[in-house]
């Protein structure tokens, strides 16, 4: 079903003023205003229902997951001030970014009957592990962030992304290390991980004869000296690093009190305030951290990478609602048709549910903090 000019319609009402929607909670808490849309004069089957939340709100990479959840809640907040006879409310589900943790939780979704569709998986990892689960119920997702190559390879046709996948991202980021910086050994590190190893991999291989060595650590290593030890013997003039915030802050540390001056570099899992806190405003100085998100525009109510995705995949459930879809199949065909421009670029999605447009950025560490507001346009 084409429902392309409703669909613009809808855009327009959802960027109405906001009045406050409470916080969401999680591990499935459902912590927003109380249904309002019993009363409403029956606008739409959904209203008073949930949209539904997955990905780390807690752990090690749990600021990402938040960014996301309040891009969400602005989402609701405009739509909820202007639709006070049919609300949509959030549920929340922490997963920790775990993959083993999250099979459960997807069991919860797709057994609550008061959920229509889901906002996540955060990360790449969980969204492998549950994609089956929600693609054999017929629930739509959509995700802000998980970015690994495969997932849209599964045959999955409820799951969708807002987001560059790894290839995109992977392949400017190498070119950006031997372009723009100039490098010509570059040692490349990941955490195993399934969005790690995609992004590092295609790093490497788009390298080609600049990639100097490899070599893997596993989330929760605190000790990089074998790491560091290998980087000083190799030459490298450049380092890579794939996967999320925490052991990129440690191995950015490590690395500059080991004597290593070249290029720090890794993507969007690290793309955050807090590798700074912890590789210290030093070691993390002049770091390069990609995404495939540009910055929120100046007047954007919420804050953090993913958010702005966030905030455009909650807005295209929201579309979906206002244009008179209610079942499943409804609503992921309406999806699956979208296409307007969202604060994060323009929006639609191909065969397989990954946008159809992405480009990529490069942040810079300077002056001691994570610069969010002038990124570089490296694709």
């Amino acid at each position: 079903m084409i429902r392309s000019s409703r669909a613009r319609r809808a855009a327009i009402t959802l960027a109405a003023t906001a009045l406050v929607l409470s916080a969401c909670g999680s591990d499935g808490d459902d912590k927003s205003n109380d249904a309002a849309g019993g009363d409403g004069g029956g606008a739409s089957e959904l209203c008073g229902k949930n949209l539904a939340f997955l990905g780390a709100l807690t752990g090690d990479a749990g600021a990402l997951g938040q960014n996301m959840v309040g891009g969400i809640e602005l989402a609701l907040k405009e739509y909820n001030a202007d639709n006070a006879d049919c609300k949509i409310n959030l549920k929340t589900f922490d997963s920790q970014g775990n993959p083993d943790k999250a099979p459960a939780l997807a069991t919860q979704i797709v057994n609550d009957d008061t959920i229509f569709g889901l906002i996540g998986p955060g990360f790449s990892g969980e969204s492998l592990a549950t994609g089956k689960t929600f693609f054999e119920k017929g629930l739509p997702s959509i995700s802000p962030s998980a970015t690994n190559v495969t997932i849209t390879q599964q045959g999955w046709t409820t799951w969708h992304r807002v987001i560059g996948n790894d290839n995109a991202q992977g392949q400017a980021d190498a070119a950006y290390l031997t372009g723009e910086v100039g490098a010509k050994k570059v040692f490349v590190v990941d955490d195993g991980q399934d969005y790690s190893k995609g992004l590092a991999d295609t790093v490497k291989e788009a390298l080609g004869d600049a990639l100097v060595a490899d070599d893997q650590i596993s989330v929760g290593d605190t000790n990089m000296s074998a790491i560091v030890q290998a980087v000083k013997a190799s030459g490298a003039d450049a380092f890579f690093y794939g996967g999320y915030y925490t052991e990129a802050g440690l191995l950015a540390k490590q690395l500059r009190q080991g004597g290593f001056k070249g290029t720090f570099m890794s993507g969007d899992g690290s793309e955050d305030p807090n590798f700074v806190k912890v590789a210290g405003t030093q070691a993390a100085e002049g770091a390069v951290l990609s995404a495939p998100a540009g910055p929120p525009p100046a007047d954007f109510g919420a804050s953090g990478l993913y958010a702005t995705q966030a905030y455009d995949a909650a807005n295209i459930f929201l579309a979906a609602v206002q244009d008179g879809a209610s079942s499943a199949q409804e609503i992921n065909e309406f999806i699956g048709s979208y296409s307007n421009d969202g604060v994060s670029g323009p929006i639609a999605f191909d065969e397989n549910g990954d946008i159809k447009e992405s480009k990529i950025y490069a942040y810079f560490v300077k002056d001691g903090k994570l610069d969010v507001e002038n990124p570089q346009a490296i694709s």
